[in-house]
Order: structure tokens, then sequence, then C-alpha cells
């Protein structure tokens, strides 16, 4: 047994299934991993409960992310999502990053499906849906980006 954050006791067999080989591997392979030199827009956003944070740069052309770069401090769980984000970022409009965020609270929180494609990748992380405490530190990477862009727009918007 584990004594988890909040008192939560995770027994070996909740981990192993929380820590699945895709979601490990995901982990140790976020694509866009680093900041952007110039970014359009920057966020920082802070999982209070575990600390773990994700700070999201994005550039943006015609209303989509054209350059994406995050540097990535979190458990296995926020960088596995946010490999899947960073693999699915360029191109991607506010819409649908917003979009995508509020279909993996859905899955998290509320017994929804996996977010649409191209977030699709998301639903490794169902494991997770018995753990609120792991909740904020998977959406950071979603929760970044939307900052992100909001900051791009302002910044763009002049």
């Amino acid at each position: 047994m584990v004594q988890a954050a909040q008192g939560e006791v995770m027994s070996d067999s909740d981990l192993v299934k929380l820590y699945s080989g895709r979601i490990l591997a995901l982990a140790a392979d976020i694509p866009h991993l680093g900041r952007l030199s110039a970014p359009d827009g920057t966020a920082k956003r802070r999982s209070p409960l575990c600390g773990s944070t994700v700070t999201v740069d994005v550039t943006v052309a015609d209303g989509r992310i054209t350059g994406f770069g995050q540097d990535v401090k979190a458990c296995a769980l926020g960088q596995a999502a946010a490999a899947v984000v960073g693999a699915a970022a360029l191109g991607r409009s506010r819409d649908e990053v917003a979009l995508a965020r509020e279909q993996l609270v859905a899955m998290l929180k509320a017994g929804g499906p996996a977010p649409d494609a191209p977030f699709d990748g998301l639903e490794v992380l169902l494991p997770a849906r018995e753990y609120a405490n792991r909740h904020a530190s998977i959406l950071l990477s979603l929760d970044a980006t939307v900052d992100a862009l909001d900051a791009a727009e302002a910044k763009l918007a002049g």
C-alpha cells in the first residue's frame, strides 16, 4: 500500500492500473518540450495539491496554433496529458483546445467519453477518473494552453 495525497491509500494493483505502460511511455516522450523564444502568448499553471506546473508558449496565426512549446514539471499523469496535448496542439484553435478541456473534465469527473480527436489519446488517463486528487495535474497542459491562447489573442489585438 502507498499513502497518496489527501490521505488516499492506493494498493499496488491501483498503482499498476493508474501508471500503465502507455502512460509511462507518453510521459517519457513529450512533444514540443521546451520554451519558444518569441511566443505570442505564455501561461503557467500550477496544481496547488501536488505542486505540478506546466508552462505553455504559443505562436498564433489566423486563430490557430503555429508554434507550441511547453515546460512540464509534473507527475507521470500530468506528463502523459502534456504529451497528448503537445502532439495535438499545432493547427488547433482556441475553441478546439477549450472543447478538449471540457471533454477531459467530463471524462474525469462525470464519466464522459474520451475527448474527440485529435485529443482522443487522453483516454489513456481513464483510470485516473477514480483519483480526484490527480485531476488538476492532468488538466494543467490544456488549462495552460487555453490561457496562452487567450494571452496571444490579447497581445495580437493590441
